[in-house]
């Protein structure tokens, strides 16, 4: 799907016509160049890369350079793939927030927010078992049961347990587009989308 790299700014609300309180995240998204233009010939796949936000030459390793000077462009802190542009594109040409301009829902791709390691209550929702009585005072908060011991005599696999929460990659789908900013190359987005607050997104019409 084509779509554009961009930064989570926060949220907001808006009021909308029929005067009601509408949350909305807002993301900066473009101005994004065309670092590489892949075909089937070439590649076995069509697709185009796409750079977002500056970055340093010292930080960039000589053969980025040399890939961002073949595409007559400075070196790129973020770089990602997309697909099914209606226009043809070439190297160095820049998309902007304008790709959404007519667009009504879209996709946005994030990092969720990491949350450690923690256990089933915060991570899936268990609601604890016991009592704080008759010696049970602390396993208020434990998963209880995990499986027989005589048959199977194991515990399965994907047994919702304690362990990392977040920091995993979401895709949040049909996201209504309430506005586009074209002169500040920013996204208006009905609803939350995952990750921080200046993390980088794809968002895809």
């Amino acid at each position: 799907m084509p779509g554009l790299l961009g930064k989570k700014i926060g949220m907001t609300s808006v009021f909308s016509a029929e005067g009601k309180n509408v949350p909305c995240t807002v993301i900066e998204v473009g101005p994004c160049v065309v670092t590489q233009v892949k075909s089937v010939e070439k590649d076995g796949y069509a697709a185009v890369q796409l750079g977002y936000e500056e970055a340093k030459e010292k930080n960039t390793s000589a053969p980025l350079k040399g890939h961002f000077q073949k595409a007559g462009t400075t070196p790129k802190r973020h770089l990602a793939e997309f697909t099914g542009f209606d226009q043809e594109l070439n190297l160095g040409d820049t998309i902007t927030v304008d790709l959404f301009a007519d667009t009504v829902y879209v996709d946005v791709i994030g990092t969720s927010k990491g949350r450690g390691f923690q256990g089933v209550v915060k991570r899936h929702g268990f609601g604890g078992v016991g009592q704080a009585t008759h010696g049970q005072d602390d396993r208020l908060r434990k998963p209880g049961s995990i499986g027989a011991c005589s048959y199977p005599a194991k515990v399965f696999k994907g047994l919702r347990m304690g362990g990392q929460m977040g920091n995993k990659r979401v895709t949040t789908h049909n996201l209504q587009v309430l506005k586009v900013i074209p002169e500040h190359n920013l996204l208006l987005i009905k609803g939350s989308v995952p990750g921080y607050n200046g993390s980088i997104v794809s968002v895809l019409k």
